[in-house]
């Protein structure tokens, strides 16, 4: 569901540079995504023996933990993370990870994270069975909390991620429909687990209920910011850089906003052109489709787009203990930092 990797390296060579402002953003809760990758490969023995290496092979090719590190920050905004936090970020990154399982099914994916997808290497039928077993064992992590609040949120926050990708299969290829419930449909299919992450790592902090709010509104912010990233790296990135191929959105159907400003803003023939190349899918058409985007000057409101979620991110968080949210902040800068980055080619 979201393709784009932060690329960061192993050392940092300037203050200025992404690479290092990611590893001093996540430095500080290190120990704390040790904890949930550790957990989760405890998680991975936890089903029946013959389906051990399917679990294996998902949860321990973690990417950049961003959920679980949103966890991390957003309990730092009252105090240090507790091991239920570290739980309920294991109970999150199943549940994504079982949505990537599904995804790369549907998309006919073959790689993930630099290794065969579970659908590559065991199949379609495997695949979709053991989504749903992680689906499964992170509700039956989530239930082991005293109270039922966890799981009837994580609960809720699945229904509405696999709604989101119901609504944008749907879509696909259909441009009035994909317009007008673009912001939704990401709100929905990614936003959703951004602000779980931030609601539940209040919830278990025991924060006020308008603290909690708070977050969560950051979360659904910070969210929708990341996946028009996403969008942008898929149209306007270079693979050298994301580490994947480019235009999969469209070759799957899927209309990014950038796609979608490109129609609104083309003439009748130019957006007839448009559809065209999308509803006529050849890998060639994405050196057209890139021109008729330039044509349109479709990167800097999609680029602005991001720059006014990621300010209602940081308005969000007004209202919260002023020591504790620089992780967060920082995060938003460094999105807004890798969007300009986009920009030079």
């Amino acid at each position: 569901m979201l393709a784009a990797e932060f690329k960061v390296e192993n050392s940092c060579r300037s203050v200025s540079d992404p690479a290092c402002s990611w590893k001093l953003i996540m430095e500080p809760v290190e120990p704390f995504l040790h904890a949930v990758n550790q957990q989760l490969m405890w998680q991975a023995r936890e089903f029946d023996p013959q389906i051990v290496p399917y679990a294996e092979h998902a949860l321990n090719h973690g990417g950049k933990n961003l959920r679980p590190a949103l966890v991390a920050l957003a309990a730092g905004c009252f105090g240090q993370p507790a091991e239920a936090h570290v739980t309920a970020a294991v109970v999150i990154e199943m549940v994504h990870l079982a949505t990537l399982i599904h995804d790369d099914v549907m998309d006919e994916a073959e790689m993930r994270r630099g290794n065969p997808t579970v659908a590559a290497k065991w199949g379609n039928e495997i695949a979709v069975l053991f989504g749903d077993c992680l689906f499964a064992q992170a509700l039956k992590l989530a239930s082991s909390f005293p109270t039922t609040e966890v799981c009837r949120a994580v609960s809720l926050a699945t229904n509405t991620v696999c709604s989101g990708e119901i609504l944008q299969m749907q879509q696909r290829r259909k441009f009035p429909a994909a317009q007008r419930d673009y912001f939704r449909v990401i709100g929905m299919k990614t936003g959703e687990l951004f602000t779980l992450s931030c609601d539940l790592a209040a919830f278990i902090s025991n924060a006020p209920p308008d603290q909690r709010a708070a977050l969560r509104a950051f979360g659904a912010a910070f969210g929708s910011a990341y996946q028009v990233y996403d969008d942008c790296v898929d149209l306007f990135g270079q693979e050298a850089v994301a580490g994947k191929s480019l235009g999969s959105d469209l070759a799957q159907g899927k209309l990014t906003w950038p796609v979608l400003l490109a129609w609104e803003r083309a003439s009748a023939k130019d957006g007839a052109e448009l559809e065209n190349l999308v509803q006529n899918w050849q890998p060639e058409n994405f050196a057209a489709v890139r021109v008729l985007l330039a044509k349109y000057e479709t990167f800097e409101p999609s680029r602005q787009t991001i720059a006014n979620f990621l300010e209602s991110a940081r308005r969000a968080l007004a209202g919260l203990p002023a020591t504790g949210v620089n992780g967060l902040l920082q995060l938003t800068d460094f999105l807004a930092q890798q969007t300009r980055v986009l920009a030079v080619k």
